[in-house]
């Protein structure tokens, strides 16, 4: 058992509700908030288009190697803290807690941003679809609706939420597998060929691109920690649930990014891209399956849009709960639905921010797909990347002369190589990120989103030191999660704590 599972558990201003998740549940969370479906049919399709190679599906499988090597001692981590914060009590653990802060700012922005940003692919595409069915209806509208749905099941029951996930996801991978199979099985040049995958693609310019983009497709990879304290095995649910996330979204990507490559040719699926964007896909299969199944393959993609919004709406949530907790914002955060067990005013916030950025972008006037949707995710992922980038520092810092029964792959070798690797791709993100939004070379905001980051961070970092000094025991707190004891002065602290280094 976890050493945050202490006997002081029970002086907490409240704890979320326990044992209520399995791997399963978990799974649906993580591979939720990925939005399979999402991403293979915008994503894919628009790496194709954008960057003008065919090394689309080469590049997705590079990315979810780059994954499986960050999840090594991001899984090791979770069996020795178990925290609703997860990257930020990571942080908080590995590198000290006023970094932790400055993580935790960064993270609620960043998840915000995509939660939030979500609500504007998810009105068009469900004004679109009603549409159809000959009923006008403006974006904003749909939008409130899959707010209002999203809104009340965040304060539900955890359980019921990953059902809610679970039949969504078995639907949106129905199709994610079901059109691959019809793609591969109809091939463009009359054999199947495996050209897509040939590693001396990766060297092509458009590639590097690809990576950057690639990479926010495995965003919903902290939902397996996030979640860790309401499983009913926290040290084998995290690592069952990440390893199979990334193993399950990275084939998906991979895979039906070349069955598309396959289908439409390997000479002309850039061409087909440019010319159908996301529609790529269904453009593909219609032949074959006919208007209705077509059909139905948008609806889910809708489904998919939904079912990533409730999995980052449950994200924020926690991240809230887990820093009302520590007295790090309002104790009031930190207290949980009775009935439910979900962290009711931490879901509360994120609705009402959440509703505020629609109903503003409505009345201005704004692009949801370009403005709301496009910038606001892409931007989140950007703060994902750098959470993932300090979380594999963190790592290396929690074992740093304390071996913990792990060994040096698991310790430093996995982390440090992950580290290196998303540092670059970081590096790439800031440098071209007003290439990635599509804004002119002389553009300010090209700067402005990732120097917002930076802002984020500092302002975390000045928090972290006021609480320091005018709070002393809130900031002891720090990331012990449910062995805090916020809601009672700090007593002795257990036999074995985990180590939170006092460095910055």
């Amino acid at each position: 058992m976890s050493d945050f599972r202490s006997a002081r558990s029970g002086t907490v201003a409240a704890t979320l509700a326990r044992a209520r998740l399995g791997v399963p549940q978990v799974l649906f969370f993580v591979l939720a908030a990925a939005a399979p479906l999402t991403v293979v049919a915008g994503g894919a399709s628009t790496g194709f288009a954008v960057t003008g190679t065919t090394a689309v599906p080469m590049a997705y499988l590079l990315i979810a190697v780059v994954m499986g090597i960050f999840a090594v001692g991001y899984v090791a981590m979770s069996r020795h803290v178990v925290n609703a914060g997860a990257m930020y009590s990571y942080v908080a653990h590995g590198l000290g807690r006023i970094p932790g802060i400055a993580a935790a700012f960064v993270a609620l922005v960043a998840y915000n941003a995509m939660q939030i940003g979500l609500y504007g692919a998810f009105g068009v595409v469900a004004a679109e679809v009603c549409a159809t069915f000959g009923t006008a209806v403006p974006w904003w509208v749909c939008a409130l609706v899959g707010w209002a749905a999203t809104a009340v099941l965040g304060l539900a029951r955890v359980d019921l939420n990953g059902r809610v996930l679970a039949g969504l996801l078995l639907a949106e991978l129905a199709v994610v597998l079901g059109y691959g199979a019809v793609m591969v099985t109809h091939p463009a040049e009359g054999a199947i060929t495996a050209s897509a995958f040939d590693p001396r693609q990766l060297f092509d310019p458009g590639v590097a691109a690809m990576l950057v983009g690639g990479i926010a497709g495995f965003v919903g990879i902290e939902a397996s920690t996030v979640f860790a304290e309401e499983t009913r095995d926290p040290r084998r649910t995290v690592a069952r649930a990440t390893y199979l996330a990334v193993a399950i979204t990275g084939a998906c990507y991979a895979g039906s990014a070349w069955a598309m490559s396959v289908a439409a040719g390997p000479d002309a699926v850039v061409d087909r891209a440019r010319e159908h964007g996301t529609e790529l896909m269904f453009a593909l299969v219609g032949p074959y399956l006919g208007q209705p199944l077509v059909d139905a393959g948008r609806l889910l993609f809708l489904t998919s849009l939904f079912a990533a919004l409730l999995a980052f709406h449950n994200t924020v949530a926690r991240y809230l709960f887990a820093l009302g907790r520590e007295r790090v914002l309002p104790a009031a955060l930190g207290r949980t639905n009775r009935r439910t067990g979900a962290p009711k005013l931490g879901s509360l916030v994120q609705s009402t921010l959440a509703v505020t950025v629609i109903v503003t972008y409505a009345f201005a006037g704004l692009d949801p797909i370009t403005h709301l949707f496009f910038w606001m995710t892409v931007t989140g992922g950007l703060g994902v990347l750098i959470l993932m980038t300090a979380a594999s520092l963190a790592v290396i810092g929690y074992f740093l002369g304390h071996h913990r029964g792990e060994p040096a792959w698991r310790r430093w070798l996995a982390p440090g190589l992950a580290a290196a690797v998303l540092g670059l791709i970081l590096t790439a993100t800031v440098v071209s990120f007003g290439d990635l939004l599509g804004l002119p070379a002389d553009s300010p905001l090209r700067w402005w989103f990732p120097a917002g980051y930076a802002l984020t961070a500092l302002s975390g970092v000045g928090w972290a030191l006021w609480l320091r000094a005018r709070r002393p025991e809130a900031f002891r707190a720090i990331g012990w999660g449910a062995d805090s004891a916020t809601a009672a002065p700090l007593a002795v602290r257990p036999a074995a704590p985990p180590r939170i280094p006092t460095r910055v």
